[in-house]
């Protein structure tokens, strides 16, 4: 099949844009939506924070595996297949998540539910990510980062939600199946406006042919240095993102004696700063390039958590957190980049690392959790500072290699 034939039926580059605009905010309200209510779900558990350290490492299980076998999935089904799957199974799970909380107080389903939870969202991120790597190269400028802003807002709504809901005393069981029911009809709706094909070189031959990459190939991408590198710089920016999503919450209710409204507020002030973060950070890659751009995040992300950890008012908190959220805002995003900056197997790199970048969310929580009984949440945030230190260590992996644009008959038409 040509290639020109295979992109006859496919939507517009502005519509697929949108599209995975939509993709990258659906699952951030879906993520939102889980963080904002931990408190009430431990509450609603009856467990101590190393065991709710356990339900988040379940999260971070599932999702490492999802990671892992998901380059191959996506080489199998295509992208937009692997994205409703991931969002669906995410959706149906947070259901569970608050059903199993409130009606049942069942730690073993919370669990499971969790892990599965993971798996969806592991899919979807780094499928969603591919496809963003292939709207970024097919109109030759940077917009990851916006992909990523749109993310974060879609957290900002869910974060919202979740705190209007809290305040009216509205039940874990309704808010939760409530979301899954809204998301699901938007990403059935949104996936229309993905390509149907597989769009990146490697991944786009649905026959046998020179471009299609095989198994062997794909998990070769693990001896690259470059790739387990970038892996690094995600790492420790995915650390001080993770741990905001995970422990925030908690970490200003328990430590700093607020409410859990107020809890879901700083979470909120986070994801602000996220968004904030990159939605300026385009303009600021293309002028500055990915490492210096990358090195002022890190110092900005160490200053946000020092005040927070060695300041203890409610202002200041608030805007150390902000500050915090604009240093881990880039990471993620850049990293996504730089592992596409060569289409060729850009799932199999993404994945890769992704998977290094989750290892944060694996290991994270049960020691943020396990620290966080002894010496307090806040405290156990200097092992966040020393690791976002990682990621400007190795920021010089992500040196841009050059554009990698398509020709007309290679990308949907704008």
């Amino acid at each position: 099949m040509s290639t020109s034939n295979r992109f006859d039926t496919q939507p517009s580059l502005a519509a697929w844009r949108l599209a995975v605009f939509a993709v990258f905010a659906i699952n951030g309200a879906t993520m939102a939506t889980w963080v904002a209510r931990t408190p009430a779900i431990r509450d609603a558990l009856d467990v101590n924070l190393e065991q709710f350290g356990m339900l988040i490492f379940g999260l971070a299980a599932g999702s490492i595996i999802g990671l892992l076998g998901s380059s191959h999935l996506i080489a199998r089904i295509g992208t937009r297949a692997s994205i409703l799957g991931g969002i669906i199974t995410t959706l149906v799970m947070i259901a569970v998540v608050g059903v199993g909380s409130a009606q049942f107080g069942s730690y073993v389903t919370v669990l499971i539910a969790m892990a599965l939870y993971g798996a969806g969202m592991g899919i979807t991120d780094v499928a969603m990510n591919v496809e963003g790597a292939g709207v970024e190269q097919a109109q030759g400028t940077a917009i990851m980062p916006w992909f990523h802003a749109a993310w974060s807002a879609g957290t900002i709504v869910g974060a919202g939600v979740a705190a209007g809901v809290a305040v009216l005393g509205v039940g874990l069981d309704v808010h939760t199946i409530g979301v899954a029911l809204v998301l699901g009809v938007g990403i059935l709706i949104t996936v229309r406006g993905l390509p149907k094909h597989r769009i990146l070189p490697g991944l786009d031959d649905d026959g046998p042919g020179p471009e299609r990459s095989t198994f062997s190939e794909r998990m070769a991408i693990w001896k690259e240095p470059r790739t387990l590198i970038i892996g690094l710089v995600v790492l420790g920016m995915a650390f001080a993102e993770g741990t905001a999503n995970d422990w925030l919450a908690l970490a200003m209710v328990d430590d700093r004696g607020v409410d859990e409204a107020a809890g879901a507020f700083y979470f909120g002030v986070f994801a602000v700063a996220m968004t904030t973060g990159r939605i300026v950070g385009v303009p600021l890659l293309n002028r500055f390039g990915r490492v210096p751009v990358l090195l002022g995040s890190a110092i900005f992300a160490i200053i946000g958590l020092s005040v927070l950890i060695l300041v203890d008012q409610p202002v200041v908190a608030g805007v150390a957190i902000f500050v915090w959220g604009l240093g881990a805002s880039l990471g993620f995003p850049v990293g996504m980049s730089a592992a596409a900056d060569d289409p060729d197997k850009a799932a199999a790199r993404v994945a890769a690392v992704a998977t290094v970048g989750y290892f944060a969310f694996l290991v994270g929580p049960p020691l943020i959790g396990f620290l966080g009984e002894r010496i307090g949440l806040i405290d156990a945030l200097w092992v966040v500072l020393a690791l976002v230190t990682l990621t400007a260590v190795s920021s010089p992996a992500t040196r841009e290699r050059g554009v990698n644009t398509r020709t007309p008959q290679e990308a949907p038409a704008a």
